[in-house]
This record gives C-alpha cells, sequence and structure tokens, in this order.
C-alpha cells in the first residue's frame, strides 16, 4: 500500500512591513524570507515525517526544483512531481507589525496540471492505494474519477474552500477533511454536531473529520464518532497546524493503526508544529511528537 499526494507546491515569498502597502505606495520592507510552502508539500512532510511511504504527485517550475530536492530529502518519492517551463506556484506574504497578514498567491504550475498528466502521475497506482488531494490543484474532479475507477482509497481535505468543491464528485471519498469553515461552508451548518450529521447523511459512504483548532478533532462514519482533545501548548505560530495534522492523520489511517489513536495521534503532532514558527518547518517527527512533554 502506497500513499499518492497529488498536492500543490509552493514557494512563498515574506515581507516583514509596518504597514500594508496602500495603492500607489513604495513600501521598503524590513525583513525578507522565501520559505517552501503549499498545502500538498506540507502534508507529503507530514506524512513522510510520521513514517509512511509517501509518492508526491504534481507540478513545478525550474525555479522550484528546489522544493523537489527538499522533499526528496525527507524520503518522498518524487519520481511523478514534473518540472514545467512555466512559472513554480507562489504566494507574496506581507506581514504587518501586528502580525496580520496579507497575500497575493498565483497557483502557477499547480493550476496547470492537465488530465493527461494525471493519468501518467497515476499510472504506477493499484487498488488499494490511497490518493491524498487538497484544493490547490487543477482537474481536481478528474483525479477523483481517476482515483476511483482505479479502486483508490481517496482522502480529500477540501483547503482552502472555495465555491466550486461542492462541485466535485465528494461521495467517492472515504475520508473528507475539514475544518469549521470549510464544514460550514458545505453543510450550511453552523455547529460542529450540525457539520457531521449533515455531512454524513449526504455521503454516506465518507468518513467526515472535522479539524476544532484547540479544541482537537472529531470524526463520524460508518466506523463510528470519535473525539480527540488537543493537548494545551504555547502557541507560537498556528501556520502549518492543519496540514500537520491531517498528514499524521492519513499516514496512522493508512497504516491501520486504530482510528482513535491515529486521530489523537494527528491532534498531538499539531499541537506539537504550533510551539515552533513556520509551516514545513514546524512539522514534526514521529520520535518528537512521542517524547514531547504534554
Amino acid at each position: 500500500m502506497t500513499i499518492f499526494n497529488l498536492g500543490s507546491c509552493c514557494i512563498d515569498h515574506v515581507y516583514q512591513v509596518p504597514h500594508f502597502a496602500q495603492p500607489g505606495e513604495t513600501l521598503p520592507c524590513l525583513s525578507y524570507e522565501m520559505h517552501p510552502g503549499g498545502k500538498g508539500l506540507n502534508q507529503s512532510l507530514a506524512m513522510a515525517r510520521a513514517g509512511a511511504d509517501v509518492i508526491h504527485a504534481g507540478k513545478i517550475g525550474r525555479e522550484g526544483t528546489w522544493l523537489k530536492e527538499l522533499l526528496a530529502a525527507e524520503g518522498v518519492d518524487t519520481s511523478q512531481l514534473k518540472i514545467s517551463d512555466h512559472p513554480t506556484g507562489h504566494a507574496c506574504i506581507e506581514v504587518n507589525a501586528e502580525g496580520e497578514n496579507s497575500i497575493v498567491l498565483f497557483g502557477g504550475t499547480n493550476r496547470q496540471i492537465t488530465s493527461d498528466e494525471l493519468e501518467v502521475m497515476l499510472r504506477p497506482a493499484t487498488a488499494g492505494d490511497f490518493l491524498v488531494l487538497q484544493n490547490e490543484i487543477s482537474e481536481l474532479d478528474t483525479a477523483i474519477q481517476m482515483g476511483a475507477e482505479k479502486g483508490m482509497r481517496i482522502v480529500f481535505n477540501a483547503a482552502p474552500m472555495t465555491a466550486d468543491v461542492a462541485d466535485l464528485p465528494l461521495s467517492a471519498l472515504e475520508l473528507l477533511i475539514i475544518n469549521e469553515i470549510e464544514g460550514a461552508a458545505l453543510s450550511s451548518q453552523q455547529s460542529p454536531e450540525a457539520m457531521l450529521r449533515t455531512l454524513v447523511h449526504r455521503y454516506p459512504d465518507t468518513t467526515v473529520v472535522l479539524t476544532l483548532g484547540s479544541e482537537g478533532a472529531r470524526l463520524r462514519g460508518q466506523a463510528g464518532d470519535f473525539t480527540a482533545a488537543s493537548p494545551k501548548v504555547n502557541v507560537v505560530d498556528s501556520t502549518g497546524a492543519g496540514d500537520t495534522f491531517t498528514g499524521y492523520f492519513v499516514a496512522d489511517y493508512a497504516s491501520g493503526k486504530g482510528i482513535d489513536d491515529a486521530l489523537l495521534f494527528a491532534c498531538r503532532a499539531a499541537a506539537v508544529s504550533v510551539t515552533q514558527r513556520g509551516a514545513a518547518s514546524s512539522i514534526p517527527t514521529r520520535e518528537k511528537v512521542e517524547v514531547y512533554g504534554f
């Protein structure tokens, strides 16, 4: 059993500014940093650090080859991460003195994946393999359909939420992973209980995993109803916590661990991640989560 993560890779350009740039203003920045990003890349790193065998499929530009090298150094199979002559997806992020951010996102190669390329990327997959998806690439509906035809076990993290998510063939999913904002948008409900009840009724063959930030996570599906609390930690930066949770949960779920154990350990991994700054850089190894003093 292998996990195919068909996901985004991005380059994050982060500018520390005294205030957000106004129309017509030229604003010198206080500092500049460049980081790896993209929910797909983050989740591949999380699954690899959790101990899973992961193949990352996707598309980057030539200036993004260092992202491929980063994944490979973590043990991720990058044979299906294709290199294009077009620019890699990237984000320009302004961070002001209050810690708020303003982001301009360019999809780049993540939004240029074609159905023909998908067929090549998923050609090595066999029935029973996992297919992990997020909402940052093109041809998602085609990817879900291809995965279903191959008998793959499909996981979709519906982030970032957009209106067209509801039009995807979500009934083909084994796992739907959402946060409260995404859950409200998909279910038109406001309470976690109502979100779960509505979505499980709508997609009876899909297990729904609802993350609740510092309150932990809930899961409901044919296997039952489970709740896991999140340990209390000193929060430094919550960026990447959702990707850490998703990566760890999928890794343990795919390995056959009990759902309750997988849910709890994913909450713990996410809690450890928020004690460090950054997204990819904050994702802990399994050993770090196991020895962390909660």
